[in-house]
């Protein structure tokens, strides 16, 4: 989550989720009655003295809207927030009128408050700006692009080089080819990298040497670390999935919140099959964690929610937060998320046993 002072108020922010964990995270912190400042769009109808009202064109605005309603919008990738406009950027919007808005990964919202309570303060440090990762499966016919925010992957569809692999063809026709391919990858960086301000970090891998030749191209355009893995010899998409199973990428994101729960998950499977009883599975068991303050790490998954109250589940996850917890959300589509999916959607790691 990419968050900053805003300069709308001493009690504002900018927040730019990126990912569906930021999406909890923001869930946890709006409340009834605070603000926001968001671009959205709004139906106006035209009206003239001896004529109906047409049913009216959908612009753009940018709007202060004041909170009255806020839930998940059906499947948990957007926010929804009803309320009323205290103030627009069109004349034609008047104030005191009911609008709804959708808030979604990657939209900016300027968030204020009366008073930020000290727990919403930590929420949002503790969710601050982590290193991102661009893994970029390449071979001389193809190439993908994945961003790993979070625990969250996003992977961008196949590049094709037009390259038939044969050997015969002349150097100099299939050096230009390579370029035009290196620069189509570059574009399809570029398009994800530029929503995100922070420390970023590229991880190229694939089968042969063409990794390394777009790694010296690369150098020439980004200042950002770059890394080059050997040993997973799959390219495209089939890559990508490849790599996330592999043990060198996983010693390289050891530190990001991926890697981190990863490693809360396979600790939490050693402790099943070792029988230590410092762990929780499911709803009943991490609530009595945490009323008895032994929860350390919580790791819940969006499926939750088809089995617990929204509100419930957002009053859980405060609690836990107010005990010192650590909490990580995953998306369930993604392989961690399908594990903590198939162990009830929540589970615990736990500072002593409770049983």
């Amino acid at each position: 989550m990419i968050v900053r002072d805003s300069k709308h108020s001493e009690k504002s922010k900018a927040i730019i989720a990126e990912d569906l964990d930021d999406l909890f995270t923001l869930r946890r912190i709006i409340e009834i009655n605070d603000t926001i400042i968001t671009d959205t769009t709004r139906s106006i109808k035209q009206k003239s003295e001896f004529s109906r009202p047409d049913k009216g064109e959908r612009v753009k605005i940018r709007i202060l809207l004041r909170i009255e309603t806020i839930k998940f919008d059906g499947t948990v990738d957007r926010i929804r927030i009803g309320g009323t406009i205290l103030n627009s950027d069109n004349q034609l919007v008047p104030k005191g009128v009911h609008h709804s808005i959708s808030i979604k990964v990657d939209d900016m919202i300027i968030l204020e408050k009366k008073q930020w309570k000290k727990i919403q303060s930590n929420i949002l440090e503790n969710s601050g700006n982590d290193t991102i990762y661009l893994l970029i499966s390449i071979d001389i016919q193809q190439a993908a692009i994945a961003l790993v925010t979070g625990t969250h992957v996003k992977i961008l569809p196949n590049i094709y080089s037009g390259q038939s692999g044969k050997r015969f063809q002349g150097s100099r026709t299939i050096n230009a080819n390579i370029e035009s391919f290196f620069e189509e990858i570059l574009i399809g960086i570029r398009s994800v990298t530029n929503l995100h301000a922070q420390k970023q970090m590229l991880i190229l891998f694939g089968p042969g040497e063409t990794k390394r030749r777009f790694s010296n191209f690369l150098t020439k355009e980004f200042n950002e670390k770059i890394t080059v893995l050997d040993g997973i010899d799959v390219a495209g998409e089939d890559g990508i999935f490849v790599s996330l199973r592999s043990t060198s990428l996983k010693e390289l994101l050891k530190a990001s919140k991926i890697g981190i729960v990863s490693s809360l998950l396979d600790k939490l499977i050693y402790l099943i099959h070792s029988g230590d009883p410092k762990y929780a599975i499911g709803v009943n068991e991490v609530r009595n964690a945490v009323n008895n303050k032994s929860i350390e790490s919580l790791i819940y998954s969006n499926s939750i929610l088809e089995k617990l109250d929204e509100v419930e589940f957002i009053d859980l996850l405060n609690s836990t937060e107010a005990v010192g917890a650590k909490i990580y959300g995953v998306d369930a589509s993604t392989d961690i998320g399908l594990r903590v999916s198939s162990l009830g959607g929540i589970v615990g790691l736990l500072r002593f046993a409770i049983r």
